[in-house]
């Protein structure tokens, strides 16, 4: 399956999860996430796919591509702390981004979401996509899966935020945040700790985190 379609696949799960009547419901409260409303949370959930149509627009940018990982490696907002100005701005956007309210929000994600389906059929994997919120390009296919990524935990989040048993990504979707996630958590703890994590309960490490 192709990577195109299995991010459409999991947004369409982030959008069923917004127009959920749980999520309406804890609108305002906080969520699981520390500082941050279930409002934000939703928010933040929607910019994964709203960051899809600007990039759409800048295919066959000029930038060559990075590779995924390196991607990461940039990140600034990895390891930035809770009150640092990067996370301030990631709660702020996710508030911005909510404030017209529940019903609002999943009518704009379906719309965008419905909008990429056509624009992603005639896309190619290696096509380069420039990301105007970081300044480098990915290839079309590594950026759709950095989407996955926060997709896939960011719905986890605010599944527990609201009470709802979080759904499980389709096997070949997860299988591209899985295989991500192990590599940036072998790159951050090394191969030694990550295989005992897996297969060495009594020698494994406190923590395997990958970002």
């Amino acid at each position: 399956m192709r990577v195109i379609d299995t991010y459409l696949g999991t947004a369409g799960q982030a959008v069923a999860l917004l127009g959920t009547p749980e999520v309406a419901a804890a609108w305002h409260r906080p969520s699981v996430l520390p500082k941050m409303t279930v409002n934000s949370l939703a928010g933040h959930l929607s910019y994964q796919i709203f960051s899809v149509g600007p990039a759409l627009e800048e295919l066959e940018s000029d930038e060559a591509p990075i590779p995924l990982l390196e991607h990461y490696a940039q990140a600034a907002w990895i390891d930035a702390p809770l009150d640092g100005d990067v996370n301030t701005g990631i709660r702020a956007k996710g508030e911005h981004i909510a404030s017209e309210g529940p019903p609002s929000l999943t009518d704009r994600a379906r719309t965008a979401l419905d909008e990429q389906q056509t624009k992603l059929a005639a896309c190619s994997a290696d096509q380069a996509v420039f990301m105007p919120q970081t300044g480098w390009a990915l290839r079309l296919d590594d950026f759709l899966v950095t989407r996955m990524l926060e997709l896939a935990v960011h719905m986890d989040d605010l599944a527990v935020s609201v009470g709802l048993t979080a759904q499980e990504l389709p096997d070949a979707a997860f299988d591209h945040v899985l295989v991500l996630l192990t590599r940036l958590a072998a790159r951050r703890h090394g191969q030694a700790p990550l295989l005992r994590a897996l297969t060495r309960a009594e020698r494994a490490p406190a923590a395997i985190n990958a970002i």
